[in-house]
């Protein structure tokens, strides 16, 4: 399980006293694997703090899944732009195995901010954060080849080889799903 309170610390510093007024304004949920959070056309009600479990993010196109995230324990993840701006959403959100997660709705979260000051900030710092590590990738994808792309991942997610499968991981680095396949061998070959 990961410690949402650890991970909050990574921002803004969270007394034990702060952290039970935060829990305050979450909902504990448990989901079971290839739980639909959300599909197009409904309105995001919450963002999901995970400790346990997978979710992953994604849209049809034609019969495709194209999956824009997957975001394991310690990750935030919902249909973003939905949420925040109380628009019909364009992604299903879908958990990959048993979730447990903190989930906050948009009224909680703005009183959680209009609250303190420091919660405020913490929004703020999450959500620079957050789009931060999005040109991060959207730059990688541009920048490194397929092979530099599959390299770099395995490297930082080597768990999610054992957890996801291989498609979805294919997908989700707009790799084709032979190619994925072909790179899993390369390195495994070079291991051995």
């Amino acid at each position: 399980m990961y410690d949402l309170l650890t991970f909050l610390n990574k921002f803004i510093k969270v007394s034990p006293e702060e952290f039970v007024e935060l829990i305050a304004w979450t909902e504990p949920r448990q989901f079971e694997k290839r739980t639909i959070l959300t599909k197009p056309g409904e309105v995001e009600e919450y963002m999901y703090f995970i400790t346990t479990g997978l979710i992953r993010k994604y849209f049809l196109k034609k019969d495709h899944e194209i999956i824009t995230h997957i975001v394991k324990e310690g990750g935030i993840l919902g249909s973003g732009e939905s949420f925040l701006t109380g628009e019909p959403s364009r992604y299903f959100v879908e958990t990959l195995e048993p979730t447990t997660a903190f989930a906050i709705s948009r009224q909680k979260l703005e009183e959680m901010y209009g609250s303190s000051k420091k919660w405020e900030k913490l929004g703020r710092v999450m959500t620079t954060q957050y789009f931060l590590v999005q040109e991060m990738r959207l730059m990688d994808n541009i920048r490194y080849s397929t092979r530099e792309r599959f390299v770099r991942f395995m490297k930082e997610n080597t768990d999610l080889l054992q957890r996801v499968p291989q498609k979805y991981l294919a997908s989700y680095l707009n790799i084709k799903p032979e190619t994925f396949s072909r790179l899993k061998h390369l390195m495994n070959v070079k291991h051995d």
